[in-house]
């Protein structure tokens, strides 16, 4: 569990984020939406520790991160996974030393057993027989799936993913969505996606952060945000296109 209290990040007297409270629970996909500038990035880059807040605290486990020191912190990113917006794998390597790279950076383990978690987390991910291919050789949804293997090698108690279906078809997109969510809730980690993906949020969507210009504009799962009453929220979500035809099908429905 991530645990958010008061938190606030400015650059160069420029308030970004302005007094963030909330949570993200383990075992639930937990998602950041908003506009551009509303400070998804920015509240992303805090939680795995690339910002220093100017003023308050994010606690993993009831443990806040500003009271650890250099080692502590360091053990604590051994524990996070990072999902990329473009995967972010090695050119110059292949499938299975990209998803092993975390293993030699993080771990002392022997090169078999590195390679029996490898070959584990690719099956887990339905890519046999694909790790001695390099990135370019491999479709875009499976390079998606390479770097979700790489970001889970470790076993992490933290999952970040930022905008994982960037350049995905709609179909491959899904498939990538209920991947991560199946891991979250194997696995019970505290998975974290920034997402623009008006689908990712209807479809996988347990607790969802809604933020507006650095504030917390709303809280809630994907089924209350059809009851919802916050304006601003409304005025976000029905400019998606998705969500206007799924609207529209529940309302025939009546």
């Amino acid at each position: 569990m991530i645990k958010v209290k008061d938190l606030h990040k400015s650059f160069s007297g420029e308030e970004i984020l302005k007094g963030l409270n909330t949570s993200f629970h383990a075992g639930k996909t937990n998602l950041i939406i908003g506009q551009s500038g509303a400070g998804k990035t920015v509240f992303l880059k805090c939680l795995l520790g690339l910002f220093e807040p100017t003023s308050g605290s994010i606690e993993y486990n009831k443990v806040a991160y500003a009271s650890l020191n250099n080692k502590q912190k360091r053990d604590l990113r051994k524990e996070m996974g990072m999902v990329f917006q473009g995967s972010a794998l090695f050119d110059s390597m292949n499938v299975a030393e990209n998803v092993m790279f975390p293993l030699i950076m993080f771990t002392k383990q022997s090169k078999a057993a590195m390679k029996k978690r490898v070959d584990e987390v690719l099956e887990r991910v339905d890519l046999i027989g694909v790790d001695h291919k390099s990135p370019a050789e491999i479709s875009g949804g499976m390079q998606k799936r390479v770097a979700i293997a790489r970001a889970i090698v470790n076993k992490p108690k933290y999952l970040f993913c930022d905008e994982p279906n960037s350049g995905l078809d709609p179909k491959t997109a899904i498939l990538i969505d209920n991947l991560i969510q199946e891991i979250t809730r194997e696995y019970n980690i505290t998975t974290v996606i920034n997402t623009h993906d008006m689908n990712s949020v209807l479809e996988i969507g347990e607790n969802i952060v809604f933020l507006k210009d650095g504030h917390l504009e709303w809280q809630g799962n994907k089924d209350e945000i059809y009851q919802s009453e916050n304006d601003a929220l409304t005025n976000f979500v029905y400019s998606s296109e998705l969500f206007q035809k799924v609207r529209k099908a529940q309302l025939q429905g009546l």
